[in-house]
């Protein structure tokens, strides 16, 4: 038997899962690098995924906490998609990636781990990415250390904004 190492799941096995929402949460702090966040918008924020799919799965997320879309403004809408423009935008030219997935969660039974708080996933795909590992071990492998990506990505905001 092979074993795979994994320390950063660590973090996640001892955190305190008690109540509360972790986006409303981090959203509050002053501690934007620890927390993976990249950008704050008036409406929204861009984080990281801290269990990612792939490296650079960013998560675009309302400041306030809204299980779905309905009532909001039209300013609020258009942030979300601009917000997601940005996301795409600076993983093209940090990890130039052949595609995306994006897509929003919305409740329990659409996949979303934080139900009561509405967030669009913004994960980039390459050609032939898919390899035995998620297939036969249902483990998946990220290949850089998620630091390291937040720095690149932050890089590349700061050359946007």
């Amino acid at each position: 038997m092979r074993t795979l190492w994994a320390p950063w799941r660590m973090d996640y096995i001892l955190s305190d899962k008690r109540g509360g929402c972790i986006f409303c949460e981090k959203e509050g702090e002053d501690r934007d690098r620890e927390n993976l966040i990249l950008f704050r918008g008036r409406h929204h924020f861009i984080i990281m995924n801290a269990y990612p799919y792939n490296n650079g799965h960013m998560m675009v997320v309302p400041r306030r906490h809204t299980s779905t879309l309905e009532g909001w403004s039209p300013e609020e809408r258009a942030e979300f998609l601009e917000l997601t423009d940005i996301a795409v935008d600076i993983l093209k030219r940090t990890m130039r990636p052949d595609g995306f997935n994006i897509g929003i969660n919305m409740g329990e039974v659409a996949g979303a781990g934080i139900a009561d708080h509405i967030h669009l996933h913004v994960v980039p795909r390459w050609s032939g990415d898919c390899n035995f590992m998620p297939v036969l071990a249902d483990t998946r492998v990220v290949p850089e250390h998620i630091q390291a990506t937040y720095e690149k990505l932050l890089e590349a905001l700061d050359e946007v904004s």
